[in-house]
């Protein structure tokens, strides 16, 4: 059977547990992150539709995040190449 991680509330925990073996650990129960590392300076304001918004936070909502990161996210999308 696969190992799961604890809770780990301290430093001290979490390097014990990563100096153990972790070859049986289970990797599924892991979620990706996305940090944002840019300093935010600036800010808008706009006006949208009602329902617009609604479905924003919607979205938002399903992915686990705040609506404005996720209007951020998608302006970051529209503009920045990859």
């Amino acid at each position: 059977m696969k190992k799961k991680v604890p809770r780990l509330k301290t430093d001290s925990q979490a390097e014990a547990f990563l100096a153990q073996d972790l070859s049986d650990l289970d990797f599924s129960q892991f979620k990706p992150a996305k940090f944002e590392f840019e300093k935010k300076d600036d800010q808008i304001n706009m006006r949208v539709p009602k329902p617009l918004l609604e479905a924003v936070k919607a979205r938002a909502k399903a992915r686990g995040i705040p609506y404005t990161r996720f209007i951020r996210e998608m302006l970051e999308r529209a503009i920045v190449p990859k």
